[in-house]
């Protein structure tokens, strides 16, 4: 299944060839930000909600703002042409947005992808994962301390996250839960954390230097609509252990139970159902 390159301007690129200069700052310097969406049926689902948290990311970054209809048109031309060769199947889209090159200033770098998901994910999905749990090494106070560090964007400086899953690998586990210094459980490298507390679905806030999440976003509204409690408050190590699920819900895994945390097995989730199917229906319902 081929993969679908579309540039702002409406022009489809060829996927297998160059895009960008060598000296794109988002390749050299990690000078930008990106979103992922799922796309099912040909269309981008949740798409007006990524796009907005593409246009806070870029504002902290410092970069032009985004040209929203632009991006819109091409985020949809992408999905439709990935769901034509694909026979509607999923796959991901991405966004990226960097500054451009080093020697044009002035001139950003903008395009949308769609491509085939990962296995990773949909073993994620339907097996679950296995977490540990390794430490941010930063304080819940440093991302208002410290602004320019974008503890709440998406930016393309990945190279940390990417670093942690690989040493999860390394661990033999399948994913990480970030906590902070103080030892509160923060997000994981691709995901927002959720916890059952019996009936109620609990996420930590967002002013800790966490990305605030989409999909967590229409999984509680979701959730709230059909009478489910939600609450948003801090999580410790211990609230991973004791609790009546966890889940890393994300925008293309969706949902993945955790089932092992720290090489200790954690008990079956009785909301699990329910806890996947508030997302099918948020996802659905959220622009």
């Amino acid at each position: 299944m081929a993969s679908v390159v579309v540039t702002l301007d409406g022009s489809v690129r060829a996927s297998d060839a160059p895009l960008l200069y060598a000296d794109d700052l988002g390749a050299v310097r990690g000078d930008g930000c990106f979103e992922t969406v799922l796309v099912r049926d040909g269309a981008p689902l949740k798409g007006r909600a990524h796009l907005d948290r593409l246009a806070r990311s870029a504002a902290a970054l410092g970069l032009p703002a985004i040209n929203d209809g632009a991006w819109w048109a091409a985020m949809q031309r992408a999905a439709m042409l990935y769901g034509e060769d694909s026979g509607g199947a999923e796959g991901a889209l991405r966004l990226v947005y960097t500054r451009g090159r080093e020697s044009v200033p002035g001139t950003p770098t903008q395009y949308v992808s769609v491509s085939p998901l990962p296995e990773r994910t949909v073993r994620a999905r339907t097996e679950g994962v296995s977490a540990i749990t390794l430490s941010r090494g930063y304080s819940t106070g440093l991302g208002a301390d410290a602004p320019w560090l974008l503890l709440g964007a998406k930016t393309l400086s990945y190279a940390v996250n990417m670093a942690a899953a690989r040493y999860a690998a390394e661990q033999g586990a399948d994913d990480v839960i970030f906590t902070s210094s103080e030892g509160r459980v923060l997000e994981a490298p691709r995901a927002t954390v959720v916890v059952a507390r019996g009936r109620t679905l609990v996420t930590p806030p967002e002013g800790q230097g966490i990305l605030p999440g989409t999909t967590v976003r229409a999984l509680f509204d979701a959730a709230e609509d059909k009478g489910v409690a939600t609450a948003i408050e801090p999580l410790f190590p211990a609230d991973l252990v004791i609790n009546d699920g966890v889940w890393l819900v994300s925008s293309i895994t969706l949902c993945a139970r955790v089932h092992t945390l720290d090489g200790r097995a954690l008990p079956e989730a009785p909301m699990d159902e329910t806890v996947r199917a508030l997302i099918e229906t948020g996802i659905q319902n959220t622009p």
